[in-house]
């Protein structure tokens, strides 16, 4: 999709974490018009993990941690260059790739061969590490300050919306 479309999803669905503590919000999509598709609903999904991804960061910053000027990802959604390329845009750093994406399953590998000699320590097992691509920050300011308003408000809708009527 070229642009968004001013669609906002706030997956709340089980209430929001860190750092808005908030366990009676609600997922929310907004900005819903006639000629919204489900591709702006795929979209701004993907955008609120970049979203989230920044409010932890400045939440943590807030905490005293410096700013990151590169931050590394693994899992599937890293294996869509859209969205390395938004959450680099979104956190204003670089966005890493490594090679091996599942690098929950590496960790695992690693502790193995840590504990049967395969490495002799941490530093020879983080020295496999490899790189595979490097998105950098290139989405112009004020863009990038507007996308982020536009998800401030949908977040703030989530967190003073009604609270849920009891289920029997």
């Amino acid at each position: 999709m070229p642009d968004d479309h001013g669609v906002y999803m706030v997956p709340a669905f089980v209430g929001l974490g860190a750092p808005h503590w908030e366990p009676n919000a609600r997922g929310l999509i907004c900005g819903l018009t006639l000629d919204a598709s489900g591709a702006h609903l795929a979209r701004a999904a993907l955008e609120s993990v970049a979203f989230q991804t920044l409010d932890l960061t400045q939440a943590m910053q807030r905490d005293g941690a410096r700013r990151a000027d590169a931050i590394r990802v693994d899992g599937g959604m890293a294996a869509n260059d859209w969205f390395c390329q938004f959450l680099a845009d979104v956190l204003e750093a670089r966005v890493e790739r490594p090679v091996e994406l599942e690098t929950t399953a590496l960790g695992a590998a690693f502790l193995a061969g840590l504990a049967t000699g395969v490495w002799s320590d941490l530093a020879a097992a983080a020295g496999t590490y490899a790189t595979a691509a490097v998105f950098a920050p290139k989405m112009p300011a004020a863009r990038r300050a507007a996308l982020i308003a536009g998800w401030r408000d949908a977040v703030s809708r989530t967190l003073h919306a009604p609270p849920a009527p009891d289920r029997l």
